[in-house]
Parts: C-alpha cells; sequence; structure tokens
C-alpha cells in the first residue's frame, strides 16, 4: 500500500488502536461483499483495494462473499466476472468464495429466534399500504395493523411464507423496532419476502428470501469479520446493523465503519445506469471500453497496477466527493509509458515512394522501448514504398521549421528508426489532392546524423507499403461530454458522446499483428493501444484506443 494511502486512511489507525487495545484478539478479517446484479466498476476497486490492502498489511484475511438474496437480478455471469475482476487486480480471497444464501438455514432460524423473542412479525400490508405507514423523514410512521399477532400466529404465517402458500407481495416478515424512530431504517424493516424465482446457488429450495440488511451482518458474524468497511449510503444502515448483532446469538460481534464512495467525473458508476447502458445498447456490453467497469477498463487497456496506484492514493475518508478523472488517466498514461512497447502504425497514409531505396526489404533493428533495453529489439522492413501520415506533410515550404517540423517539399525529415528522407516532389489526383509523394534518401543515416546541410526539421513514424499489415483501430473517446452527466437536464442520456467510439482501418508495422490479446504499445505520436482481449488475432489484428500520449485539456474545459 502507497505511504499516500496510508496517511490519508482513517479506518488504519482504527484496526491498530482495535489491536493494541485487545479488542480485536485473532486475526484482522475484512471481507468484499459485491451483490452479483453487474460486474464491478471503479468504485469497487477502490472499496477492493481497501478491504484487500488493509488485511494484508495487518496480516490478516479478506472474504469475498457474495450477496445473493435477490435472484430476480442475479446471474452466474456476474459471479464469474467479479472472482476474475479481483484476482486480476492482484488480490485473493481467502478460501473458497462465500455465499450469503449458504448461511440461508442460518438465518432463518434466527428469523424463528426474532418471532419467538416477540421482536419480528408478519405484515399483510401492501407494498403502497406499507410505504404510507412508514412516514417521513420528518414524519413518524404507523404502526401495522398486524403488528400485535401472537408469537404462535407469526410462527405459523412465516412456515406458510416458507412453504410458497403466499402470492409474491402478499406478506412480508418484519423486525419489531420502532415506527417513530427518526431512523427510516428502523422503522420496523423487512427482514423476509416471497420471492418465487429460482436461485443460482440454492435452486428452488426456497420462495422467502432476507433482506440485504438482514444478511449482511449476519454473515459477517458468521464469518467471524472484524471490521465491516462500507460506503457511506450505509452509515444510516449502522443502528439497524447493530440492532441486529444485539438481538441475536451470533458467533461474533462485527463492527461496520463507513467510508467515501468514489465518483468520478465525466462518469455514471450506478449498477441501474451502467445496466441502461447496456440494456439499450449504447454499449456493446458490460465489458465495453467505454464502460467503468474493471473489465471495460481491462479491456480498453488500463493495467491492474494502474487501477491500484490510482485508488491506493485515493483518500479514505468520511465524506463523499468527486475525483478528476484525470488523476485515473495520469496513472494510466505513467504506466504504460513505462510499460508498453513501442511500435508505428500508420492512422491517415499517404504513400511515399524512396527512389533511391533497394527494391528488396531491408531490415532495421528499432528498440522496443527507448529506456527499457531489458525489453530488447524487433525488426522494421524499410522499403522503396512507405506510408506516412498525410498530415505529416506539407507543401507550404514558407513554414518555419518551428511551426511544422515533418516533411515539407524540398526539405529533410527523419524517419523513425530509419534513415533522413528529402520530398523532391508530388503526384496529385484531378481533384489536386496530393496522393503520393516521391522522395529520395540520404545514405548512411540509419542511427546517423546527416550532413548539417541536410538537418532534419523532425523525425515521423512511417510503415512499409509493401509489408505493412492492415489493422482495425477502435477509437476510443469518453462517454459523456460533460463532467456530470446529466446534471443539467435530469437525464444522463442527454450528455452521451456521439463520437466516444470511432472505427478505421491503418497499416501497421508487420511485427506487431501475431502479439497477444492484452498487448500494449505505445503507438508513437499517435497514443496508446492494447490488442482487444476477445476480437483480436493475427488474422484479424484489433487494436483500442486506450489512452492519448498527453492530456486533451480542451475536454476539461
Amino acid at each position: 500500500m502507497s505511504e499516500t494511502a496510508v496517511n490519508h486512511n482513517f479506518i488504519r489507525p482504527i484496526i491498530q488502536e482495535d489491536l493494541d487495545a485487545g479488542r480485536v484478539s485473532g486475526k484482522v478479517v475484512t471481507r468484499f461483499p459485491p451483490e452479483p446484479n453487474g460486474y464491478l466498476h471503479i468504485g469497487h476497486a477502490k472499496s477492493i483495494c481497501l478491504n484487500f490492502g488493509l488485511a494484508e498489511e495487518f496480516g490478516g484475511e479478506c472474504n469475498l462473499r457474495f450477496d445473493d438474496t435477490n435472484p430476480a437480478k442475479e446471474e452466474q455471469e456476474f459471479i464469474e466476472a467479479i472472482k476474475e475482476d479481483v484476482q486480476w487486480l492482484g488480490f485473493q480471497w481467502t478460501g473458497q468464495e462465500r455465499y450469503a444464501s449458504s448461511y440461508f438455514e442460518q438465518f432463518y432460524d434466527w428469523a424463528i429466534h426474532l418471532i419467538k423473542q416477540g421482536k419480528a412479525y408478519v405484515c399483510d400490508l401492501s407494498p403502497e399500504q406499507a410505504s404510507e405507514y412508514r412516514g417521513w423523514a420528518t414524519k413518524p410512521g404507523k404502526e401495522s395493523p398486524f403488528r400485535d399477532r401472537t408469537v404462535d400466529e407469526n410462527l405459523v404465517l412465516f412456515e406458510k411464507m416458507k412453504q410458497g402458500e403466499f402470492d409474491e407481495g402478499f406478506c412480508v416478515l418484519r423486525a419489531k423496532i420502532d415506527m417513530a424512530s427518526p431512523n427510516m431504517n428502523m422503522r420496523d424493516p423487512i427482514l423476509y419476502r416471497i420471492r418465487k424465482k429460482h436461485h443460482h446457488q440454492t435452486g428452488d429450495k426456497w420462495c422467502i428470501y432476507p433482506s440485504y440488511d438482514f444478511a449482511h451482518g449476519q454473515g459477517d458474524a458468521i464469518e467471524g469479520v472484524t471490521h465491516s468497511i462500507c460506503t457511506l449510503e450505509f452509515q444510516d444502515h449502522r443502528p439497524l446493523y447493530e440492532w441486529f448483532i444485539d438481538n441475536l446469538p451470533v458467533p461474533s460481534k462485527p463492527k461496520q465503519y463507513e467510508f467515501g464512495r468514489l465518483n468520478i467525473n465525466y462518469t455514471v458508476t450506478s449498477k441501474r445506469n451502467l445496466k441502461q447502458l447496456v440494456d439499450e445498447q449504447i454499449v456493446a456490453g458490460w465489458n465495453d471500453p467505454r464502460m467503468p467497469t474493471i473489465s471495460g477498463m481491462r479491456r480498453r487497456g488500463y493495467s491492474a497496477a494502474a487501477l491500484r496506484a490510482f485508488c491506493d492514493g485515493l483518500a479514505v475518508a468520511k465524506t463523499d466527493g468527486v475525483v478528476d478523472i484525470a488523476q485515473l488517466e495520469f496513472e494510466i498514461r505513467k504506466d504504460l509509458n513505462d510499460n508498453a512497447a513501442r511500435a508505428m502504425c500508420v492512422l491517415n497514409p499517404l504513400k511515399v515512394t524512396i527512389t533511391n531505396a533497394a527494391d528488396t526489404p531491408e531490415w532495421l533493428e528499432v528498440a522496443n522501448h527507448p529506456q527499457q533495453e531489458a525489453m530488447g529489439n524487433r525488426s522494421l522492413p524499410f522499403t522503396k514504398d512507405i506510408f506516412i501520415d498525410a498530415s505529416d506533410f506539407t507543401e507550404d515550404i514558407s513554414l518555419s521549421r518551428k511551426k511544422f517540423k515533418r516533411l515539407v517539399i524540398g526539405d529533410y525529415v527523419r524517419l523513425r528508426g530509419a534513415y533522413v528522407i528529402k520530398a523532391d516532389e508530388v503526384i496529385k489526383n484531378d481533384k489536386g489532392e496530393v496522393i503520393e509523394v516521391i522522395a529520395s534518401l540520404v545514405p548512411d543515416t540509419v542511427g546517423q546524423n546527416p550532413p548539417p546541410e541536410m538537418k532534419p526539421r523532425g523525425v515521423i513514424h512511417w510503415v512499409s507499403a509493401t509489408e505493412g499489415k492492415e489493422v482495425e483501430l477502435r477509437l476510443y473517446e469518453r462517454l459523456f461530454q460533460t463532467e456530470a452527466p446529466g446534471k443539467v437536464t435530469g437525464n444522463y442520456l442527454d450528455d452521451i458522446n456521439p463520437d466516444s467510439l470511432t472505427v478505421i482501418k491503418a497499416i501497421a508495422e508487420p511485427a506487431i499483428v501475431g502479439c497477444e490479446p492484452e498487448t500494449a504499445f505505445q503507438f508513437e505520436r499517435e497514443g496508446y493501444f492494447v490488442s482487444d482481449r476477445y476480437d483480436h488475432s493475427a488474422d484479424s489484428p484489433v487494436f483500442n484506443l486506450t489512452i492519448g500520449l498527453k492530456e486533451d485539456i480542451s475536454k476539461n474545459k
């Protein structure tokens, strides 16, 4: 864990104090408890790094537990994706993954315990009636007319719920706490609902399912969690968490702590919103590279190390805040600058014919990374016909070398890793557009400087026209074009960037097309790219734009 994270993590001294005071006599145990109703996003990445990081720092354990209490929204696909994301980030949970559903028998027994203690009852109010009886934040609720049912009556009715004798929504099991509590969560919360749905773990064994609030804390207690770390929206749920722990014969007594959730500008992280983007096919799935999901960012080319560095650099505070996406992009660029091999790819090809080049390819050795000798070299085929980017050539000889450091008719430029060339003349089509440049190379200038009178304006990238390979490039921009999507109109979809994806064909040097999926490159002077995790192959190479070489200041204005 980084020094920054240690210095700005209010939970760390709490754990240390608990250990010093003997309130935690054994191992520190944390947990990461996702609900498998979608893919994990960047906010979950912060929670993963926090929970696993604290357990590691204090020599403890971290469990992965799926809070799978709502079979209507949960799928095995999400479970597998979550497990893969956690491991890809570099963490491993203690033992096997756990499921709240594994504790359903115990939860049911504890519900019976509350009924027998006179602290739970079966309520027949409809959802609309229950909402009305609940009151408002400034107005106390009213007690349900079914609140005073006898213990025996509640036991019979709860058994009938379990046996499937009632329709969904007909009744619920509620805790008997305080309908006048200023905390809405304490106004006789629901413990069990009827849901006649097939469960991905328990099949059709159950038709009643515990609420998240009832299952969450008790799952922590069963697993011996010492520090239950949640995001800030659960702060008002803590009294209920503690009420269950105090009123049930649980094997341990965990404590809940809340920290501010991660919000990033130009981004939405609500699972409901992300699901809508997928369902309405605004994106190509949960792992679309424009999505803020861990799977999407991985496919975009973000590395696990960069995401961890970003998360570790964030304050763990007791308040919510919005983080500038530029902070994440800084870590992405820093990691790629150090670790991505260099390569050349021409996005807007302009043919250059070098009249005095050899008729057969000349193979040139070029470093894969200018500062990383261990990354070795690659071979580039230099041929008589090459492609440069059309934006790297102009006929305007009035442009100074300071203003245009690329190829100008009658002047010199260096080809990256190859010769210095001079543009001699152009060939145009019927519209007067330049379609080819006729050039000549300066001999003996591979790795050597030419005479002073042939000093090149600058260095440009290039690809052999005959040996280069066509590739598909997916050019991604931010999915949203405003800092706070939906803030002005109330509908975040109004702020979708219509140009968030552009697909083009380009020409790349041949050495890279056979790379494995998820291989990162810096396409020189173009940006950082990664071979697509799913669609890339040597026969059909596909590269995704991860991020530009430099921050586009205009995007933040």
